[in-house]
């Protein structure tokens, strides 16, 4: 877990108001207005005040993903007067005490309640935002980045192991694991030292709150699966969340009312010390820790939405092997998934893109006719954004709008042609044709490759 701030380097008796800082980031929308807005709190942090120092501190705090609070929602809360100003050091020791989970549940309501009553609105209102990991400034971890780079109030990054493309690896040889590719969410479930909270993280550690069903599955099973997988301290369970439908759970994943993902089950296909996110590498090998995480199998029996991720491992020196891996994926699309993982098994667990993790997707290619041409924005403003194509493929009718693929000199070409290219056929590379909710297709990740001109 990231350390708190050190509060021995403030006096906060001497924090005067933070959350005018933040107003002055909401005073534009401009990203140059808002670097220049950290700027100056960095300015005067470097020379010793204590507001501007805590105003970047607390502001780590609520981007820090590795810290949370373990509050979900604070509804509005009774402040002090107008004339009560501030108890920085208090609000410090209770955030402390949620990061740690010395307060949970009702405790914690009751000592968020009372600190708010020690602020005046206007200071509490940037209290809360923090507690609630999100100042509302329009400001990200990047943009704070950019600046605070190297300093102590730098916001760590939050990144896991991804895959890369296995075209023409020449990585894609030796003995390898196979597995489903899923159609779902990716989430890291991380399980608490010291209780069973669980905190369901994205790839890029942003915090769903969405999942309440399986968070209470994983913390039933806390601590006994601590003692199978044999981890002293906390732990992340990594795996997809999939439900039956794609742009469902994308709509449920992040919505703040009227959840409804009852259906949503987790896959887990990896488990490691919480530590290897922060150390960005877990050196155990991948063979050993899924036959690690093997053991955990039979407590899953009593966890409707928690599943180990099946896989078969192969060896693609051999034939056999190449016979197995081909047969896998052909199974694979056959049975409507997105396609296959191919996973080192003597690889460890490193904390970015890599060839360790490879992944197989088959490509469709789909003739439509150009029927609109959409105006770019920003760098696009005034060339091609989009061409929007619809037709029919196999009975099923797609409507698409086609925004990659182009070169600028291509958007730029289009755009001052765009009524001759309006009723022209383009051969359009996609994953795979998706439906909509509505009953209509579309494409997954559609790319443009050429106007058919025999067409």
């Amino acid at each position: 877990m990231t350390k708190i701030f050190d509060s021995t380097v403030l006096d906060f008796d001497r924090i005067g108001s933070l959350s005018d800082w933040n107003h002055r980031l909401r005073a534009s929308d401009s990203r140059l207005h808002k670097e220049d807005v950290i700027k100056q709190a960095y300015s005067l942090a470097i020379l010793g005040d204590h507001t501007a120092i805590g105003f970047l501190s607390f502001a780590n705090m609520a981007y820090d993903p590795y810290l949370t609070f373990g509050v979900r929602h604070i509804d509005d809360l009774e402040t002090g007067s107008e004339t009560t100003l501030h108890a920085w050091r208090e609000v410090h020791q209770l955030m402390t005490d949620l990061v740690y989970r010395n307060l949970t549940g009702n405790r914690a309501r009751a000592a968020i309640a009372a600190t708010a009553r020690l602020f005046n609105a206007h200071e509490w209102e940037f209290c809360r935002a923090v507690l609630q990991k999100d100042l509302r400034s329009g400001v990200s971890d990047k943009t704070l980045n950019k600046i605070l780079k190297g300093t102590p109030w730098q916001v760590p990054v939050f990144e896991c192991q991804l895959a890369t493309d296995s075209r023409d690896r020449p990585e894609m040889k030796g003995k390898k694991r196979l597995e489903i590719k899923l159609d779902g969410v990716r989430v890291l479930a991380h399980v608490m030292t010291n209780s069973a909270d669980v905190v369901c993280y994205s790839r890029n550690g942003k915090i769903f709150n969405n999942f309440e069903h399986i968070q209470q599955q994983i913390s039933s099973i806390a601590r006994a699966a601590r003692q199978k997988l044999r981890f002293s301290n906390s732990f992340i369970l990594d795996g997809e969340v999939v439900s039956d439908s794609f742009q469902a759970l994308m709509k449920q994943a992040h919505r703040k009312s009227n959840v409804n993902n009852s259906d949503a089950t987790f896959y887990i296909f990896d488990a490691f010390p919480f530590a290897a996110l922060q150390d960005g590498h877990e050196n155990m090998q991948q063979s050993r820790r899924l036959e690690r995480l093997e053991e955990i199998r039979t407590l899953l029996e009593d966890c409707p939405n928690i599943k180990l991720l099946e896989g078969l491992n192969v060896d693609l020196d051999l034939s056999e092997g190449r016979d197995q891996f081909n047969r896998f994926c052909n199974d694979a699309i056959t049975n409507g998934f997105e396609g296959v993982m191919i996973k080192n098994l003597e690889a460890p667990y490193i904390c970015k893109r890599s060839t360790y993790w490879m992944k197989w997707k088959p490509t469709i290619t789909v003739d439509l006719e150009v029927v609109d041409v959409e105006q770019g924005t920003g760098r696009n403003s005034e060339r091609l954004g989009a061409l929007v194509c619809r037709g029919t493929d196999q009975g099923r009718d797609i409507s698409v709008n086609v925004g990659s693929g182009f070169s600028d000199h291509d958007r730029t070409n289009l755009w001052n042609n765009r009524d001759l290219v309006i009723g022209s056929t383009v051969e359009i590379m996609a994953d795979v044709v998706s439906q909509n909710q509505d009953g209509t297709y579309s494409l997954r990740f559609p790319r443009f490759v050429r106007f058919r001109d025999d067409k």
